[in-house]
């Protein structure tokens, strides 16, 4: 077994998303004053490292079984792993790894499900039925496709590691899930830009194909805004700290990638540095949250 092969499989360049949304729903929990628990940050890390790790190993097939990625042109941010398109492994094996990572999720929720009762069995539900249905079904919706997957999975992400350290559901844990679904949603949706002709061949339906590149760029350009000034909001009302602002220190490069998109939205080649800047503000801006959360407790 080339094990190098299987980590690759995994996307492990998209993984990083992970432990910055653990971060956040910890640094969440802390800033409202609870107790942390090693046990269950560790099992809530592992499950959702392996939900992450599954969506991406699933979607690698679903689109292969599809001939999506026969027909895209690879970029970093976009077209599939290239492992199956490669012949380097078997597309049943890949499935089945999928689907054992999702039945190890599923063991975890069941964990919680035990410890916090029926309050938790709708996260691991719905987070487990947007991990199999997501390549097959979801992206496949009108219109849709980045909120109801990865905006909404990502954000349900955040809201269930918080609530594996509390036991509650809180408004502030609600906001910065939101905020977090809407950044995720927005990375998607960039990263269709390029897959536009294989995806329509297919059936897909997301926003890029139904409106265009064009106006597909805007409707990004307002997705960012709204993540930035749903931070603001959230100080200003006292859901978040003053110390949230922190995050807004990401805006010159938000800034630079929605003028990119709107610049180049049908230029790919044009566009790929922006994709590339977009995940750092993906990335940098929940955490600088988490930074400003965790902060705020001590002072």
């Amino acid at each position: 077994m080339n094990l190098k092969v299987w980590f690759l499989e995994t996307r492990p360049n998209f993984l990083l998303l992970t432990p910055v949304c653990t971060i956040t729903g910890v640094a969440t929990s802390l800033y409202l004053a609870f107790p942390f628990n090693w046990l269950h940050f560790t099992l809530a890390f592992v499950g959702a490292l392996l939900a992450h790790i599954s969506t991406n190993v699933l979607n690698d097939y679903f689109d292969y079984k599809s001939g999506i990625d026969l027909r895209t042109k690879r970029t970093p941010f976009s077209g599939g792993s290239g492992i199956l398109t490669s012949g380097l492994l078997e597309p049943k094996r890949v499935y089945l790894f999928g689907i054992a990572c999702l039945f190890l999720v599923i063991l975890i929720g069941i964990y919680f499900v035990f410890i916090y009762k029926l309050s938790m069995l709708p996260i691991v539900v719905l987070g487990a039925l947007l991990v199999f249905s997501y390549t097959p079904y979801i992206t496949k919706l009108p219109g849709i496709t980045e909120i109801l997957g990865p905006g909404l999975g990502f954000g349900l992400m955040v809201l269930g590691i918080f609530f594996t350290q509390t036991g509650v559901y809180s408004m502030t844990a609600i906001v910065v899930s939101f905020i977090v679904g809407l950044l995720v949603a927005n990375l998607l949706l960039l990263n269709e830009f390029p897959d536009v002709e294989a995806d329509k061949s297919t059936g897909r339906k997301h926003l890029p194909i139904i409106l265009g590149r064009k106006k597909a760029a805007k409707v990004y350009c307002s997705i960012t805004g709204l993540a930035y000034i749903s931070i603001i909001v959230g100080v200003l009302v006292g859901t978040l700290p003053l110390l949230g602002l922190l995050s807004l220190v990401t805006l010159p490069l938000g800034i630079k990638v929605m003028k990119g998109v709107l610049n180049y939205h049908s230029k790919i080649d044009f566009l790929i540095p922006y994709l590339a800047t977009n995940v750092f503000v993906v990335l940098l801006v929940p955490f600088l949250l988490s930074i400003g959360l965790i902060i705020s407790v001590y002072v």
